[in-house]
């Protein structure tokens, strides 16, 4: 069992940047795959990111493709997004999420998720 713990949300204008973190417990963190999510008012929980085990196998949603980008440290048992150029429609909550095998891009791929951390940006 891994549990995830987001960081680095905040308010932001249109264009700045951000870089959220995902803290996992556990010695086993790097047998997972991890990914974001991330979820708007009134709309399905979507999927923005995904990196595989090793750090190397990396999965990135065509709406964000270019200007986000996940990577991982297995010693620091760490996930993070790096978010460029933010738009007003990248406001949403942001979940980390930590699945056994591969990469997925449906929320029923993976079994554990963080709380949640909120990115608002203003126009």
């Amino acid at each position: 069992q891994v549990q995830l713990v987001e960081s680095g949300g905040g308010l932001v204008q249109a264009g700045e940047s951000l870089r959220l973190s995902c803290a996992a417990s556990g010695r086993t963190f790097s047998s997972y795959a991890m990914g974001w999510f991330r979820q708007a008012p009134g709309k399905e929980r979507e999927f923005v990111a995904g990196i595989d085990r090793s750090g190397y196998g990396i999965s990135i949603a065509d709406s964000v493709k270019g200007r986000l980008t996940i990577s991982r440290d297995n010693v620091r048992n760490t996930v993070h997004l790096q978010m460029n150029s933010l738009k007003p429609e990248d406001a949403a909550v942001y979940y980390c999420a930590a699945a056994l095998g591969y990469i997925g891009v449906t929320t029923e791929d993976y079994a554990y998720w963080g709380q949640g951390t909120r990115v608002t940006v203003s126009s």
